[in-house]
């Protein structure tokens, strides 16, 4: 069992003896707050923050850290508040603590919600501190090597939050040491005979290989000494979940993944690794379009190093890592080899590797302050957490990560939320593309924009960052209100014209007291509520009528005054052209407010709407803006005689006239005669006779008519 005595013998290395003298004292406190409690293993409580400050160590994380890894539990499971640490320990120590807890003893209606209200809190605090997360991840790791005392449930809910969420931010931070025994770990209790079944079969082919591998080792480790090059060889050991999930992800067997033999070479300097790697390509020759030089364009997480596959005697397969030690150092510790935190100096890949661990924490709040709720964002969160980057151009030059699979448009949102909502087109290596075209790395990238543009719904289908996701959801949830709202103020205001007055002239107090009983916060809720059809607009304008009755001949007047809603085509979120009868401009057209979906606009002349027309409270009647540019949908139905092309003239002919085929149905009706119903846009009712005049000239062509 650790003790405090020898973990304060190892700070010694190199932390000062008054910095050894407070995390002793964060012990002694954390000791004594969680005395009497026990884990479920049976062990004392304060067991499990010495191990976190102990893996901590191990990192040689600064000593606010190491007291806040002592004082993790103590908020969340004693009496002991933020205040009493914060005055014991400063506000540093406090703020981490805070950050680590989970903050919250709120009822959730699911566990999976409370874990993503906690985790969302998390990244709250990360982004004040990030030494938040490397506390958190020091905590889950000790809590994962102590897992066998829990249940099989809890094991298995711990293993899939554990490969889901914490991992994948261990190696988004770089932290691949910690990343690899997380991920074994949560391996083995999720699935733990798999996890056994690889294991034999690792120990298995270690044997066999071992020979091949130190022949290897020692004919590179030769070839450098010969070129004079400094440089240690060593042989790497694939992770057991590395493996499994290369044989899901591949479809590859274990003799096919075990196959190829990895080498990694550690040296001192930069100049370095470029000779060691022309030296083991003069040894052996290298796989075509499998060289990656991670040095020049490190990945998101600071990572550098050269990778490059070769053909190795006896068709062996190779695979090589070529790095710096400080390479080395950041690619196993990450963000926490940075020296903000630590007592010595840093490398300017720790630097480095601190400042992108920065950047992707600010893109987190930034999502976070977009996802309509914590689910929401968890779920963006996991899509953002993809270990595989493709590295592409700004036309000036400048670099951008993006996950595998990322579009145009996950690129411009990943330059500015702004550009992302203003894109029309791009342009990939100056040739234009579809904003849904996937990119790849080395491609530049050119976003062409308009003021007037807007996020479209249906990038949802392919975006697959969580910042585009949620940018995109952010927007249309704050139109569809803004649109909402409007429609709502010209249906009130339709009706309050019944009674002589507008909403500017509403009594202010029958407002308030409206809004009060209705539970509302102001104007603008109850107009979207209005807008929306959740709230019916001729019921509210009864409310808000004035008590003094205005004089019948101001009434008349006013009702004169007004005129049907004009419609602009525009109000796309909170209005639906009805499908029964496709209303175009030009058609007359009345609607009716339906719960949830604002106005549904029919023609007049529609059965379905036969009902509700004569009910002046539940339909309004409506006319066309005179400026609307959109095009509309059109059901025609067509007897033709049947003939061979005949399908063909009809496109040709509806092209000619400027409109565009939606769906074309053909069918037998009886003997000579065919059945075509024809999907069409048009512009108006212009457009559409136009349309419908070519299609008669047509000599096969008998009967037409609009459904």
């Amino acid at each position: 069992m650790p003790t405090i005595d020898a973990l304060c013998q190892r700070l010694t290395e190199y932390l000062e003896q008054d910095q050894i003298r407070k995390v002793r004292r964060a012990y002694y406190f954390a000791e004594q707050a969680h005395d009497g409690q026990r884990r479920k293993s049976g062990e004392p409580y304060v067991t499990h923050p010495l191990a976190a400050a102990g893996i901590l160590a191990g990192m040689h994380m600064d000593h606010q850290s190491l007291m806040a890894a002592m004082l993790h539990d103590v908020i969340e499971d004693t009496e002991i508040n933020y205040d009493s640490i914060e005055s014991q320990f400063g506000g540093a120590v406090a703020d981490i603590v805070d950050g680590v807890s989970k903050l919250t003893h709120l009822e959730f209606e699911t566990k999976a919600e409370a874990q993503a209200e906690n985790f969302q809190k998390m990244v709250l605090a990360m982004a004040e501190d990030i030494r938040v997360i490397l506390v958190k991840l020091a905590d889950r790791l000790h809590n994962m090597r102590t897992l066998g005392a829990m249940p099989a449930v809890k094991q298995r809910r711990i293993a899939r939050e554990t490969l889901d969420i914490y991992a994948p931010i261990a190696a988004r931070l770089g932290m691949r040491d910690l990343q690899v025994e997380l991920e074994d770990l949560a391996f083995q209790s999720y699935y733990p005979m798999r996890a056994r079944y690889i294991r034999r079969a690792v120990v298995k082919a270690r044997g066999q290989r071992r020979d091949i591998i130190t022949e290897i080792q020692q004919t590179v480790q030769r070839r450098l000494d010969d070129e004079g090059l400094k440089g240690l060889v060593t042989g790497r050991e694939k992770h057991l979940y590395s493996i499994y999930r290369k044989m899901r992800q591949q479809r590859k067997s274990f003799a096919e993944i075990m196959d190829m033999f990895a080498f990694r070479i550690v040296t001192e300097k930069v100049d370095d690794c470029y000779r060691i790697l022309g030296a083991v390509h003069n040894l052996y020759k290298p796989v075509p379009g499998r060289f990656k030089d991670y040095i020049a364009i490190p990945k998101a997480n600071g990572y550098q190093s050269l990778h490059t596959d070769l053909f190795g005697t006896r068709d062996i397969a190779l695979e090589m890592q070529i790095r710096t030690r400080e390479m080395d150092a950041v690619a196993s510790q990450g963000i926490a080899e940075h020296s903000h935190y630590k007592a010595y100096g840093g490398s300017d890949s720790a630097v480095g590797s601190y400042n992108r661990a920065r950047k992707w924490v600010q893109g987190l709040l930034e999502m976070q302050r977009n996802a309509g709720d914590s689910m929401e964002f968890i779920e963006h969160v996991k899509k953002d957490l993809f270990p595989d980057e493709v590295y592409v151009f700004t036309p000036q030059g400048r670099i951008l990560e993006l996950p595998r699979g990322a579009t145009p448009v996950d690129f411009a949102y990943a330059v500015h939320t702004d550009i992302g909502n203003s894109c029309v087109s791009c342009r990939i290596n100056r040739r234009l593309a579809p904003l849904s075209e996937p990119l790849f790395s080395g491609a530049t990238v050119e976003i062409i924009t308009t003021p007037s543009a807007q996020p479209n719904m249906a990038w949802l289908n392919f975006v697959v960052t969580g910042k585009a996701r949620a940018s995109i959801r952010h927007f249309l949830k704050n139109q569809q209100r803004h649109e909402s709202v409007e429609l709502g103020r010209r249906l009130l205001n339709q009706f309050l014209g019944n009674y002589g007055i507008s909403l500017d002239l509403v009594d202010r107090n029958r407002l308030a007291e409206l809004l009060k009983d209705a539970e509302l916060r102001g104007l603008d809720d109850l107009l979207e509520d209005i807008g929306m059809g959740n709230r019916m607009a001729y019921v509210v304008a009864r409310r808000l009528k004035p008590e003094t009755p205005v004089e019948e001949d101001e009434l008349a007047a006013a009702r004169r005054g007004n005129k049907p809603l004009a419609i602009q085509g525009t109000e796309g979120m909170v209005l639906n052209y009805a499908k029964c009868c496709h209303p175009i401009p030009g058609d007359t057209i009345i609607a009716h407010i339906s719960t949830g979906r604002g106005l549904v606009i029919h023609r007049t002349d529609c059965r379905n709407i036969g009902y509700l027309r004569d009910d002046p409270e539940k339909c309004i009647y409506l006319e066309w803006s005179k400026s609307i540019d959109d095009e509309f949908r059109v059901s025609l139905k067509l007897e033709v005689m049947s003939q061979r092309g005949i399908i063909a003239n009809l496109a040709t002919t509806v092209a000619t006239a400027g409109a565009n085929i939606i769906k074309i149905d053909s069918g037998e009706k009886d003997g000579q005669l065919s059945q075509v119903l024809l999907d069409i846009s048009v512009q108006n009712r212009v457009h559409l006779a136009s349309v419908m005049k070519k299609l008669r000239v047509i000599k096969a062509v008998s009967h037409i008519q609009r459904q």
